[in-house]
């Protein structure tokens, strides 16, 4: 073997570490990328967020998402507080964040029966009611037209059992509060796509009903572009089937498929839960909170293959999906942490509350690529 100078040898090593490091950089998967020629891979991002609080959780969104959601400040007790005020601080920051890093920006909810101004509810005139919600939608869509690709119209309208809701929107003009929130919003900003929005959307009843009310939307000649399908879901249920016959039929409608606010809980939930209304309380106990301290390895297991499963399925019918939008970006910021039972540690995510990915996350990965060259590309 040749003798070789010290500064050679020294460079060597440099440049095998420096080969190493880009290797290590390489092996990083990412979603925004791996699912860019199929649907948008969306995050609800909360206030802090927004805010640019955390470059750690900053990062992340950047690197793994290619359009966000607001979790909560656009809705209307945040951003029209008063009769005669607006409150867009937050709401520009939203879009500015979303701008500046060239993603897809999709608002959430202009109207919904639920976080509603407080001064809303008292409206007791039908006349009144109409008038409100055409200038709530129009100031709120007008104002960032050209820069919110689409919009949650009208979100949670209807019951598990496949009726309307009652809420001072339906009270006051019955069913066509629903067509009227679209014409207003169609109107603002013509070039939005505009979506239902709703949960337990796998739900036959529910199905059926939200059916009849987007074909009677139509059947006035009015824009309505998609149906969000709320991915709330846990490890055994919905199954894989009552999804895809849900996609297929909303799709059948000439409208886009969005999976919403996806999420799916590793634990149990109390047996009188239904959907996602987030007025049910329900008390907490051991058996209701089994992993307290971190989610077990078997159960790290279901979690991926549920989100595999699921992910096969969204490819399947990638002609279909427009977005997936996961509600949150990681497990220490999730909803179900409080949600049905206050105080749980929840697991529904792709990535911990270190902000690591975990098993799921990879196997979210691999549905998108092949298995084997997928491993070797890690390997290299």
């Amino acid at each position: 073997m040749k003798n070789y100078p010290l500064f050679l040898f020294l460079l060597s090593t440099i440049t095998i570490t420096t080969c190493n490091a880009q290797n290590n950089t390489k092996k990083t998967p990412n979603l925004k990328d791996t699912f860019k020629k199929d649907f948008y891979i969306g995050a609800a991002i909360n206030q802090s967020q927004i805010e640019e609080k955390n470059p750690a959780e900053n990062a992340l969104i950047v690197s793994q998402f290619s359009s966000i959601t607001a979790e909560n400040i656009m809705k209307s007790m945040f951003t029209h507080p008063q009769k005669d005020k607006y409150d867009f601080g937050l709401t520009d920051k939203f879009v500015a964040f979303g701008q500046k890093n060239n993603m897809f920006i999709h608002g959430h909810t202009l109207i919904w029966h639920s976080q509603l101004a407080h001064w809303m509810t008292e409206i007791k005139d039908s006349t009144e009611m109409k008038n409100v919600m055409k200038e709530h939608i129009t100031t709120i869509v007008s104002r960032y037209k050209g820069k919110i690709g689409s919009w949650d119209v009208v979100n949670e309208a209807v019951n598990d059992d496949g009726t309307v809701r009652k809420s001072v929107f339906s009270n006051l003009l019955g069913e066509n509060f629903l067509a009227y929130a679209f014409e207003f919003a169609s109107k603002a900003d013509p070039k939005a796509d505009l979506y239902y929005n709703d949960y337990s959307m796998t739900n036959p009843a529910k199905r059926e009903t939200v059916i009849r009310l987007v074909k009677g939307i139509q059947a006035k000649g009015i824009k309505i572009d998609g149906i969000g399908m709320q991915g709330h879901w846990q490890l055994n249920s919905p199954t894989i089937d009552e999804i895809e016959k849900s996609i297929l039929a909303y799709s059948s409608l000439g409208v886009k498929v969005a999976i919403t606010e996806l999420d799916v809980s590793a634990l149990p939930s109390p047996w009188e839960m239904k959907g996602a209304e987030i007025s049910q309380r329900f008390e907490n106990s051991p058996k209701m909170n089994p992993y307290p301290n971190g989610l077990p390895d078997s159960v790290q297991v279901q979690l991926a293959k549920r989100y595999e499963d699921i992910f096969k399925l969204f490819l399947k019918h990638k002609d279909k999906i427009s977005r997936v939008t996961f509600w949150g970006i990681n497990d220490g910021q999730s909803w179900l942490n409080d949600f049905p039972i206050k105080g749980r540690t929840n697991y529904p995510l792709l990535f911990d509350r270190e902000l690591k990915p975990k098993k799921a996350f990879y196997s979210v990965i691999e549905t998108a690529q092949d298995k084997q060259s997928f491993k070797k590309k890690l390997k290299n």
